[in-house]
């Protein structure tokens, strides 16, 4: 391994050469590789580099490891250069985050073996702070004009709420979640299935960069990686396990956004979904999650109240209060009472509605002044459309 002091004199403190061990792990086990955690977990970074840089005894061993699996594992470990990389990542004004350090997120720990074996970071903010408030809103890349919407409204309204909104910067949902929270002057932080310093996809150079200003670009793999299909799977556990809760907007049956939401699912997180057409195939991944375990919001204060803390509660949902919701049961029931067409007297709307003469009587001038009904000789009928004070009068 270049780029790490010798044992012996000279050599750097235990901190630094832990460090520089797991940086060049991130370059030779691939994201979430639980074997090489469990190697990871049991041995530490600096003996498991080691071993894996130390030639072919029965030292350099690694249990479990098929003699294809070690090759190429060695392959990989002998052209690191993890001084570099560091390098590489501060000139971006970058840093590479450790497990025990104090900005890196523990809810990652969730993860077990498969837990990241860091993190490679670009922006000014504290991740841990930021990741304790935060959500993820995933979902198709080729979404509908309803999904980018719905995205947007999300990521605009949660970063008003002073939630960071997290995400992938892929094409479709990830970029409209961005784009709203960006627009709203609010926090998001984007996971890459890259390097910190390759925008990917390229059409989102400028979004990626803005990100990294005003929040946060964070990878698994070191700088100058590239994406892969199974890379692009394991970044979304990561995603799940940073977060408070996952909000899946548009998705099909095959989706990698139903990945990182049942991977919120098995970690204990909260799991959303928003609804769309039954008629929509880009909505019937979202409808199943919602058939099982997930829920279902419809904006940010939804997903709020969910997440949050005691007394972040959405605002009671129903439809107009019609003028007829303020009467009392007796007035109502004296209005009920009237015929549709023409007149009645009083007798007969208190035989029909069940009440006393005197009381219908004066339950007719209090409707009289709501203006619901007017007198016409000595009968009652009802006022077709009712005074617009109406509505302002008190019950």
């Amino acid at each position: 391994m270049n780029g790490s002091a010798a044992e012996g004199e000279g050599s750097p403190p235990d901190g630094h050469r832990e460090r520089l061990a797991r940086a060049a792990l991130t370059r030779v086990f691939e994201p979430g590789d639980e074997r090489g955690g469990r190697w990871l977990r049991e041995m530490g970074p600096v003996e498991l580099m080691r071993r894996l840089t130390g030639g072919d005894g029965p030292a350099q061993r690694l249990e479990g490891a098929s003699a294809t699996r070690l090759a190429g594992c060695r392959l990989r470990a002998s052209g690191v250069d993890p001084g570099r990389d560091l390098a590489d990542v501060s000139a971006i004004g970058g840093r590479f985050l450790c497990p025990g350090d104090r900005e890196w997120p523990t809810q990652l720990d969730d993860l077990g073996d498969a837990r990241p074996i860091g993190l490679w970071v670009r922006g000014t903010p504290d991740l841990r702070l930021w990741a304790l408030r935060s959500v993820a809103v995933v979902g198709a890349r080729a979404c509908t004009p309803y999904g980018a919407h719905m995205a947007a409204a999300l990521g605009a309204g949660l970063a008003e709420r002073g939630w960071v909104v997290v995400s992938g910067a892929a094409f479709g949902v990830d970029a409209a979640a961005h784009r709203g929270a960006l627009a709203a002057d609010g926090a998001t932080i984007a996971v890459l299935a890259c390097g910190v310093d390759v925008a990917y996809p390229r059409g989102h150079t400028e979004l990626i960069g803005r990100i990294a200003e005003q929040g946060l670009v964070v990878a698994e793999l070191a700088p100058s990686a590239h994406p892969t299909r199974s890379r692009f799977v394991m970044r979304n556990r990561v995603i799940a396990a940073l977060t408070r809760g996952t909000v899946v907007v548009e998705a099909e049956y095959r989706s990698g956004s139903l990945v990182t939401a049942r991977s919120a699912q098995r970690l204990g997180r909260h799991t959303m979904g928003v609804p769309g057409p039954a008629t929509s195939g880009l909505s019937s991944g979202v409808h199943e999650l919602l058939r099982g375990e997930g829920t279902l919001v419809t904006d940010a204060s939804e997903v709020a109240e969910l997440v949050g803390s005691i007394g972040d509660l959405a605002p009671v949902r129903r439809g107009p209060v019609l003028p007829r919701d303020r009467l009392d049961t007796v007035a109502a029931r004296v209005l009920d009472a009237l015929p549709r067409r023409g007149t009645m007297s009083v007798p007969d709307v208190a035989r029909a509605a069940g009440t006393g003469a005197d009381e219908t009587q004066g339950r007719l001038y209090e409707l009289h002044s709501l203006g619901f009904v007017e007198r016409e000789g000595n009968g009652w009928r009802l006022v077709v459309t009712p005074r617009p004070e109406a509505h302002d009068a008190p019950p």
